[in-house]
């Protein structure tokens, strides 16, 4: 098992304090993970999610990146929020694509491309099945959350919101759910509306979306968990509320589709996309979930090969959903690394995922809170696996490039939410977020980096 201590080196120190972490004593029947789910939690960790968190660092040897050294200390990845490490189940599962079955999908009769073709779709039904789809049709292979996004602006946004008309978004929302709709909203002449936010604790203001979520907007798209700020809308109600006023729903579940159960049906969005590479899955990998009879009274997006059911000289008819929305050759490779990275999370078990990273994230809070100089964005408790902060006049790339130099992953910058930060006159953050093969150690010693580090800042 490749484990955070695997590669210590005494002669790698880099200040005491910093390494403290690698000091405790193994407990009988202990991991170095419930050691400090109890001593560095305090009381905030019962004893039996202890134990029910330290059996998810065994799967941690399933990555093969995790068991390296950065710059002479044991790399400690929290950059989750952005990309997520991939186990040798996907890997594996790329591998046997590309040296057992590569062949073009849908346009074979041949013995490979059947292969190809029947995992490629068996794929769709398991990603169905990760969301709690309907069926498989209603399930769009994209690249990312970005093109889902995208997808659905100009199909059917064009199709359904025109001059006068209105969509409603949040003011915590990525880059990814703004600038489509910017997009939108200038060829057809409707306007932008949003949700605020009540400050730096992070939160909607929903005591004003009575007030907004009403004609003539059309359209109401909100992120399920905020990238900077933690927070976890509470999607199913606001669904809720947009479908009793006939208003369409989209939900951005990028950071939240690798951390929790999800299941559209529940959640009632009309619309939700997500990325294959933020749940384990490679790059390039991304899911639109939409409603049957949405899908299928939108126009095509892209066209070229794949999409058709005819094409004549001056006139072509669209295949059936989801596929006239995936022109040309799919990523095939992807949706079958796709697959796998679903039945892993499985295996790992999402509930405690979510349980798991929920913790970090409260823990890393209380961490960051007792550090002189400290600001954190959003709510303390009942936050994500993530925790963006800042320091007095110090610029985030410059603190993260100081806590790379201690093999510490950590994103610095406006995280694709300028909108947001200049509401909150902030010009950056630091941003550490986790996933379940993270550990209170961990955390732990990313606080006693971060405090050696703002040393140096100091002149201490």
């Amino acid at each position: 098992m490749h484990s955070s201590t695997s590669h210590h080196n005494p002669a790698s120190r880099r200040g005491e304090d910093c390494q403290t972490w690698l000091d405790l004593p193994e407990t009988a029947g202990e991991s170095r993970n419930q050691v400090h789910l109890s001593k560095a939690a305090g009381a905030g960790a019962p004893a039996e999610l202890a134990h029910r968190f330290a059996a998810l660092e065994l799967f941690r040897s399933d990555f093969p990146v995790l068991g390296q050294a950065v710059n002479g200390n044991p790399l400690i990845y929290f950059d989750n929020a952005a990309t997520t490490q991939k186990p040798f189940a996907v890997i594996h599962a790329i591998e046997r694509y590309y040296s057992k079955d590569n062949a073009n999908v849908h346009r074979g009769i041949h013995e490979l491309s059947n292969r190809a073709s029947a995992a490629y779709e068996a794929a769709r039904a398991r990603a169905a099945q990760f969301l709690n789809a309907g069926s498989a049709s209603e399930i769009v292979f994209t690249r990312s959350t970005t093109e889902a996004i995208n997808l659905v602006a100009q199909s059917w946004g064009m199709a359904n919101i025109g001059a006068g008309d209105a969509i409603l978004l949040t003011e915590m929302e990525h880059h990814s759910n703004i600038v489509p709709w910017q997009l939108l909203a200038k060829r057809v002449g409707a306007r932008l509306v949003y949700l605020p936010v009540t400050g730096m604790d992070g939160l909607l203001d929903l005591s004003r979306l009575d007030d907004l979520l009403v004609p003539p907007v059309k359209l109401f798209a909100f992120t399920h968990i905020s990238n900077t700020l933690g927070t976890i809308n509470p999607v199913a109600d606001l669904c809720a509320k947009a479908r009793k006023r006939g208003i369409t729903t989209l939900v951005d579940a990028a950071q939240s589709a690798g951390h929790m159960p999800i299941d559209v049906q529940e959640i009632g969005c009309d619309f939700l996309a997500c990325s294959g590479h933020k749940l384990c899955g490679p790059t390039g990998t991304g899911l639109l979930y939409g409603r049957q009879e949405l899908l299928e009274a939108m126009p095509p997006w892209q066209a070229g090969g794949d999409m058709i059911s005819s094409v004549d000289f001056f006139e072509s008819s669209w295949n059936i959903v989801p596929h006239k929305f995936e022109a040309g050759t799919p990523h095939i490779a992807g949706a079958i690394g796709l697959h796998a990275a679903f039945d892993y999370l499985d295996r790992v078990n999402r509930t405690l995922i979510f349980e798991h990273d929920r913790f970090l994230g409260e823990l890393a809070y209380e961490r960051l809170s007792g550090v002189s100089g400290i600001k954190i964005l959003g709510p303390q408790k009942g936050r994500a696996g993530l925790v963006s902060f800042l320091f007095d006049d110090v610029h985030a790339h410059d603190l993260v490039t100081i806590m790379d130099r201690f093999g510490v992953a950590l994103r610095g910058g406006h995280h694709c939410n300028q909108p947001l930060m200049r509401k909150l006159g902030i010009i950056s953050t630091v941003r550490a977020s986790f996933y379940f093969y993270n550990t209170a150690t961990e955390v732990e010693r990313f606080i006693d980096c971060l405090k050696e580090s703002l040393k140096i800042f100091s002149g201490a």
